[in-house]
């Protein structure tokens, strides 16, 4: 598959990449089903901590997908042109993007529909839901990605000449900081799916660590793994703490993927996935096939088909259920959500709609 989430270079074989891919991709999933609200616990029980130890555990995702996509860029902005490479990002990233965003779109409405007139026996009125439903689609859902990233990268296209200089990498942080500090004083809407330049840094350090590669490869092979555990277990502690902070204040994102911790958290994830860097069991996903198709289609099934499972087994208010329940719940969330998107992936990638989801090459 070719797109900005499963492109990787002919000429170069990065196995690694599609290791990262794949666990970046399921912590993304994780992300969106372990959530069922931010402010469901009214105090800080036992649960309450596992509950939100459980979605940082998983909010490495999008800042490690941008970071792929950065070391992936220098040699496609060397073998295309700016034309031949947005020409290339449309015809098999965006055309499929836009096909399953029109489904969920149609989803939400025919959702809305259905409770609006046999449920509540209210009037359904299609204009003003559609707009609604618009914003959900295009702001709050996991299909904002597609937009920032093309944002992302016309921002590295107009600076290409500069890709790798400092000053371009300082002036980018700056906007990504801006950001994390918006979070608490909220001057713009602080929701990380409309920070439209939040992440164009992440693009610009991939393709720093792809340039220095060798050096940077060395470096993490001579450090011992307890030093990324230790990062790792410091930047998650950190990260609940500011999240703690978030939650006192209100805030309308408490869980960020912005916020300074997590940024540090995602990179610390990161170095500790590329020092382990081999997963022999990865190899059965086949990440280079299903990663951009369970993308385009898991949350769909976390808003339309998830409820339907779980509304038959009976299950409590999540914010009443002790510290396994919410446990043992927020990861069966995630198992249904990625079993089954990844056999409607699979089962898409043996016919010949199989660019519906990104895959141009042959399984």
């Amino acid at each position: 598959m070719r797109n900005l989430i499963n492109d990787t270079p002919a000429k170069r074989n990065y196995t690694f990449i599609d290791n990262i891919r794949c666990i970046a991709m399921m912590g993304i999933v994780a992300d969106h089903a372990f959530n069922v609200g931010d402010y469901i616990f009214k105090t800080h029980s036992a649960s309450f901590w596992a509950y939100g130890i459980n979605i940082q555990l998983a909010k490495f995702g999008t800042i490690t997908f941008f970071l792929l996509a950065g070391f992936l860029l220098g040699d496609k902005f060397a073998e295309y042109t700016p034309a031949q490479y947005l020409k290339r990002r449309f015809k098999n990233t965006f055309r499929p993007w836009i096909i399953w965003s029109l489904i969920f779109l149609i989803a939400i409405m025919a959702k809305s529909a259905v409770m609006a007139l046999r449920i509540y026996h209210d009037p359904f009125d299609v204009w003003a839901s559609l707009l609604s439903t618009l914003k959900i689609v295009y702001l709050y859902s996991n299909y904002w990605f597609i937009i920032n990233f093309l944002i992302c990268i016309g921002i590295l296209l107009m600076f290409k000449r500069r890709l790798y200089s400092w000053k371009l990498g300082v002036a980018l942080l700056a906007c990504t900081l801006f950001y994390s500090i918006n979070v608490y004083f909220e001057w713009i809407e602080p929701i990380h799916t409309t920070a439209l330049f939040g992440f164009v840094f992440f693009l610009w350090l991939g393709a720093q660590m792809h340039k220095n590669w060798e050096m940077v490869e060395r470096k993490i092979r001579t450090m011992p793994l307890l030093v990324f555990t230790g990062m790792f277990l410091m930047t998650l502690a950190l990260t609940m703490a500011e999240t703690h902070v978030l939650l006192q204040r209100h805030s309308i994102e408490p869980y960020n993927t912005l916020r300074v911790t997590n940024l540090l958290y995602s990179l610390a994830v990161f170095a500790l996935l590329v020092k382990i860097r081999d997963f022999n069991l990865l190899s059965y996903f086949k990440p280079r096939e299903t990663t951009f198709g369970i993308y385009l289609i898991h949350y769909i099934i976390i808003y339309n088909i998830l409820p339907e499972i779980l509304i038959h087994l009976d299950v409590v208010n999540a914010a009443d259920m002790s510290l396994a329940g919410i446990c043992t719940y927020q990861y069966s969330r995630f198992i249904i959500t990625y079993v089954v998107t990844f056999f409607i992936v699979k089962g898409i990638n043996t016919t010949r709609f199989k660019w519906i989801i990104g895959n141009t090459v042959k399984s």
